[in-house]
């Protein structure tokens, strides 16, 4: 993965506090309709990403399947991550910007 766009976005969406991770939690905002934007890594369990995938489609949350559980984690100054919501419209548009630019290539 070269630049990381992506991943600095969703850094500056974890400052503002508009991200949560985990699947527990990324599984609530989804729930309670909080998510505007779901990303699991790729290196989640193929169990893991089908749950976001009905779930999301269910709820009509975009979902990508991106990055390293390592590079998601850090890009949110923590542990390793195998997936992440996005909670706010302005973010999650500008990283599903990205991630589109990104698959284009």
């Amino acid at each position: 993965m070269k630049n990381n766009k992506v991943l600095s976005l969703v850094g500056l969406a974890t400052k503002a506090g508009k991200t949560v991770s985990g699947e527990f939690s990324t599984e609530k905002a989804v729930k309670a309709k909080q998510a505007h934007l779901v990303i699991v890594a790729v290196s989640a369990s193929d169990n893991t990403k089908k749950k976001f995938k009905n779930m999301c489609d269910f709820y009509k949350v975009p979902l990508y399947i991106y990055g390293e559980k390592e590079e998601l984690g850090s890009a949110m100054g923590k542990e390793m991550r195998a997936s992440l919501a996005v909670l706010e419209n302005g973010f999650s548009r500008a990283i599903e910007k990205e991630l589109d630019n990104q698959i284009k290539e």
